[in-house]
């Protein structure tokens, strides 16, 4: 008695895909305008303590607390969360819309980021003295776990290129005006 054997069959699902002929009509208006800039808009709230609710457009809130560390209650990611959470999408968005460029169709996008960050200056509030290049993040890691219809070296590539363009990626690396006022 001889064992039948199977061929074995290899199911790849490819994550939704985004509207490639849009994203080349919307680069092409980017060749056509290079000086066009939109502006992005946030109204934030205090609702009591450190915890604040930023409305969007016509989103729900994003909520944004402090741990209980720093005297938050813990309702929410704190505010250096929520910006690499920015990068997070930022970049994700970037590597998707790079990969529809390039005709690359992603089956997994996952990113995990890490940033170093402390607060001895207690917001300004009496603790260490330090100077602004001194505060916010010193370091931010990103790892990328993207896989695809595509060589691991072409993947790179992709990741590459969608960081190099990132919008929040190189407002976090570049000196950007900075204007704060009272309303």
């Amino acid at each position: 008695m001889s064992a039948v054997i199977e061929p074995v069959n290899t199911v790849k699902t490819y994550l939704r895909p985004i509207d490639r002929d849009g994203l080349m009509a919307f680069a092409e208006k980017g060749r056509n305008n290079p000086a066009s800039r939109g502006t992005n808009k946030v109204h934030t709230v205090v609702d009591g303590q450190y915890r604040t609710l930023s409305h969007v457009g016509q989103h729900a809130p994003v909520v944004v607390d402090e741990p209980l560390h720093l005297f938050g209650q813990d309702t929410a990611p704190a505010p250096g969360e929520i910006v690499l959470c920015a990068l997070g999408g930022c970049l994700a968005v970037g590597i998707t819309a790079v990969a529809a460029w390039k005709q690359v169709r992603l089956s997994k996008l996952e990113l995990f980021i890490e940033g170093d960050i402390g607060n001895p200056a207690a917001w300004g509030a009496g603790g260490a003295a330090k100077l602004p290049p001194e505060m916010g993040f010193q370091a931010i890691r990103v790892k990328v776990a993207v896989e695809g219809d595509a060589t691991r070296e072409v993947l790179d590539e992709i990741v590459q290129h969608a960081n190099m363009y990132s919008p929040v990626a190189n407002s976090m690396r570049n000196p950007i005006a900075f204007a704060i006022d009272l309303a």
